[in-house]
C-alpha cells in the first residue's frame, strides 16, 4: 500500500513550508540541496523537518495539506509542538 506523508519545513527565515510527497527522505533531500532554484524554500535554507504525518489515501493527504496551509502561525505551531487539543481553541479565536 502506498503511503503519502504531509510534511512543515522550518526555513532558516522561521517561516513554514506545508508539502506532500510519497517519499520524505527524497523530498526533504530536495528541498535542502535546492534542486528547484524557483521553490519558496530554495532561498530560505537550511531547512529542518518539524512535522510529517502519514496517509493512505492520497486524497486525505492532500486535504490535509491544504487545511494546513490556511491556518495561521499559532496553529501551525501548535500542530509542530504535538498540541492537537490546542488547535479546537486556535480556530475560534480568530479566522484560521
Amino acid at each position: 500500500m502506498k503511503q503519502y506523508f504531509v510534511y512543515i519545513l522550518l526555513c532558516s527565515d522561521k517561516s513554514y513550508y506545508t508539502g506532500i510527497t510519497n517519499n520524505i527522505e527524497r523530498r526533504f533531500y530536495e528541498h535542502q540541496t535546492g534542486e528547484d532554484p524557483g521553490c519558496y524554500t530554495y532561498k530560505r535554507r537550511p531547512l529542518k523537518l518539524v512535522f510529517h504525518e502519514s496517509f493512505n489515501d492520497v486524497n486525505q493527504a492532500i486535504a490535509f495539506e491544504k487545511q494546513i496551509k490556511g491556518w495561521r502561525r499559532a496553529k501551525k505551531e501548535a500542530l509542530v509542538d504535538g498540541d492537537w487539543h490546542l488547535l479546537p481553541a486556535l480556530a475560534k479565536t480568530a479566522k484560521n
